[in-house]
Parts: structure tokens; sequence; C-alpha cells
């Protein structure tokens, strides 16, 4: 059906006939007019449809028209004499698609828990809330295409299945073929992976960094991104077991060169939203976060501050703040410490440098004062760490050794240890995460809020 989506309405089509589809959000019933507000999802603001009580079947429509219910109307768009909305389309014929019984329609009132509408995850993209979250991760994944191309970066597809466990002793989604109730097993009792569908263990991966080095190695600068998985028994308002991931890898690239590409893609896709979702961002900062458009322009538009582990660490303990988690040498710092960071003692994001290797994966570059790795973690006002990255480990020697001090199978590793076997090159990436960057950018507080269709503990019902 040939239709104008609401988005694409311009005050040169006042006086023209065109013909809009959607739903409805309210319907008010004047006895020999209606007005009714309908969304096509395209754009935040309804359009205001005029019904005159003319029209034919007038009084059967209304009494099937009701919030929720799908309709195309074909009208003159004309100027509006009301203060909220520019123009107005007088109806010259409405069509019903989908009636919406009010009484059993779950979006009946105008503002709703986000935990209510969690569990309604297939009508929550109709309310103001969510549409406007679909439209900015839109736009943000718009953005983060952008960037990379227009860097000569090629985007490369890595495998969601693998046998290998990027972070290291991480939680993993174990992927099989084997009857649950009735595993092979070997004699030993342990069950028998070679009957298995890839005839050894395989899982959800956790990340496609390894995959993108291989790539980096050979194509110089590279980037993926796609849905990462992890088992982890969280339910912090910042962890899912399904989310996205978004890691370039950069060949002939050290760690200075990694931070730089970090901040200059945070403030690129930054100034896109705030360029192209202007009334999704006004509906935020006025409804979610006060201040937030200005928080936006202020990291957009500063340099990022730079410490190092020892440094940050140093200015934790001499605070005076009451943390919940002690602060010393050697532990890997929580929330509360990149927040404070970030928010109260540089107030900007802050890209902190060269942790102590035992924190960090076996792949970071080791440092010459052999304690320390060539890692970044950037963290940002509200969120905390944001991005996290490090230049890799090139030398065959050490991440061997690497491998089997982090507990690792060499056997499993060895087409990424034949990498610095053959034509090695210093190479650097990072990654960040994709719904922690929507947090971001909207104000919104729980990331189980800013994905279509949330995976945690006990929760895959859509």
């Amino acid at each position: 059906m040939k239709h104008t989506k609401l988005k694409q309405i311009q005050e040169k089509d006042i006086g023209t006939t065109l013909t809009v589809c959607g739903w409805i959000r309210t319907v008010r019933d004047q006895k020999n007019f209606a007005f009714i507000e309908l969304n096509d999802g395209s754009t935040f603001s309804n359009l205001q449809i005029i019904a005159d009580a003319t029209l034919p079947n007038y009084e059967e429509h209304m009494k099937l028209l009701s919030t929720g219910a799908s309709l195309a109307v074909t009208g003159e768009l004309v100027k509006s004499p009301g203060q909220k909305q520019k123009w107005e389309l007088k109806a010259h014929s409405i069509q019903i698609f989908g009636t919406c019984l009010a009484e059993d329609y779950p979006l009946q009132k105008k503002r709703h828990s986000f935990e209510f509408l969690r569990e309604i995850a297939h009508l929550r993209p109709r309310t103001n809330t969510q549409g406007a979250v679909a439209r900015v991760r839109n736009a943000l994944a718009t953005a983060t295409h952008l960037f990379f191309q227009e860097k000569g970066f090629l985007y490369v597809h890595t495998p969601i299945i693998t046998a290998s466990d990027c972070e290291g002793g991480g939680a993993q989604f174990l992927v099989t073929t084997l009857d649950l109730q009735k595993p092979p097993r070997h004699s030993d009792g342990s069950i028998d992976f070679t009957r298995d569908f890839f005839h050894k263990p395989a899982y959800l991966t956790v990340s496609g960094q390894l995959n993108g080095e291989t790539f980096a190695c050979a194509l110089s600068d590279i980037y993926t991104f796609g849905p990462t998985f992890r088992a982890e028994n969280s339910h912090t308002s910042r962890h899912l077991a399904e989310f996205w991931m978004i890691e370039p890898e950069m060949a002939f690239a050290d760690l200075k060169d990694n931070m730089e590409c970090a901040e200059a893609y945070l403030k690129y896709v930054i100034h896109h939203v705030l360029n192209h979702c202007a009334e999704d961002m006004e509906f935020f900062d006025a409804f979610i976060e006060k201040g937030l458009i200005t928080r936006l322009k202020h990291v957009a538009e500063t340099p990022f501050a730079h410490l190092t582990y020892t440094e940050a660490v140093d200015i934790l303990q001499k605070s005076g703040k009451a943390f919940q988690f002690p602060v010393e040498w050697g532990t890997d710092l929580q929330s509360e410490h990149e927040r404070y960071l970030a928010e109260e003692y540089c107030k900007k994001p802050v890209i902190l440098t060269d942790y102590p290797a035992k924190i960090k994966a076996f792949y970071m570059r080791a440092n010459e004062d052999g304690k320390t790795v060539a890692a970044m973690d950037v963290l940002v006002p509200k969120i905390g760490e944001i991005i996290g990255g490090a230049q890799r480990e090139e030398r065959l020697d050490r991440l061997e050794k690497k491998i089997v001090d982090f507990g690792l199978k060499p056997e499993d590793y060895w087409w990424y240890s034949q990498l610095r076997q053959y034509g090695t090159v210093p190479h650097a990436g990072f990654g960040a995460g994709f719904e922690r960057l929507v947090l971001f950018a909207t104000g919104m507080e729980n990331i189980r809020d800013v994905i279509p269709f949330p995976r945690f503990p006990g929760h895959a019902e859509f």
C-alpha cells in the first residue's frame, strides 16, 4: 500500500492529499467530529486526524476506533489552528485494518512502569519511550557503520559459535546436539564431545575479537558488530546474557592509536544522534534525565582525560569517599570507582591505561615493567566503563606463556598463535558495549530497557 510516513511529511505538503497508516494513540469523540492521534513509529510526534461526521460509515467506524487499533487515513493536510502541531490531516476516508478491544489492551494508560513493559515486550515498542529508544538505537547503529566505513575499516562477520573463550574463564553458553537425558560418556564418566555436532565442546561467543584479529592481520583495519553472550547469573541494571558489541581491530597500531580511535568514535556517534534524533532526545531530556543533551554535548566537544590505573587508584584512595568496595592496587575497579573518576574527579570521560596484568585478559600486551599491560578502559559519566580495549600481544613467546599461565589449552589457540608466527604485526582494538552506549545516549537507567528483547537469568519469553 502506497502511503506517506509521518516523518516524511513537510510543510510543502500542506494542501495536498496524503494517505497515512498507523496505530491510534488516542481518540476523542466530539459527536459531530473526532480527533484521532495516529502514530506509525517513524517519528516521535503523532499526527492529528480530523474525522468529520459526514465521512462514510462514520458512526460504524467510531464504534471500532480505540487506542491500539490500526488504520489507513486518506485526507488533505491542512495547517493546524492548535499550538501542539503544525499541521493535521482532514480525513476523506478511513480504512480499519485491525480493531483493539479497549478493556483488554495493556497499553491503555499513558504511563507504565518499565518493569511492567518488560513483561509485554511484544507491545512496548508502541510506547513513547520504547519508540524513542528504538530510533536512537537505530541512529547509533547507523553512525557506527558510517564512522568505521568513512575511516576505511572493513565490516567483518565473525562467528557466533566458537570453541575458544576470548576472555578466559568467562561463563559461556554451551551449544550441543547431544541428548541431554543420556549424553554419551567416556569410561571416566565425562561427556564424550567427540560424538557431538562439532566433535568438541562449542559455545556461543563472548566476543568476536580473536576472529577479528585474523582479518586485521591480513586486511589492516576491520570491525565487527554483532551479538555476544555471557552465561553469568547477573541481575544488575548493567548486564545482559545477550548483548551487542562493536569491536574494531587495527593492524600496525598501538595503544595510543587505540585511544584516539575510541574517543573519535564516541564523539562521532553522539554528534550523529543529537543531529538526527532531535525530537527523541528532547523527550529523553525532559522526562528521563534532565540535562541529558547538555551532558552529551559536553562529552562530544571536550577532550577526554587520561590517567593510568596506578594514578586512578591513588586518586580513589585519597578521595575521602566511603566506597562500598575497597580500593587497592591489583584489584579491578568497580562501577562506583569508575563513575567517581568520570563524574566527580575528571567531570568528563576519562581513559584509564596500564592495568595490572593479573586482572586483564591473556591477549593484552605486556608492558616493560612486567606488572602491567597496555590496556585501556574508557569511562563516562553515569555509566562507568563503556569501552574496553588493548594493544594485543604480538610476540609469540610472550603469548604462548600467557595462554598457559591463564590455565587455557594451547591447542585451542594454535591458529591464534600462528598469527604471531607468520608475519606478526603490532595491532590493537577495543570493544564497545552497544547497549551501554544506548543507555549513555538516552539517559535510561536499566540496560533491559534499551534492547528489543532482553535476555537475563530466568527471562527468555519472547
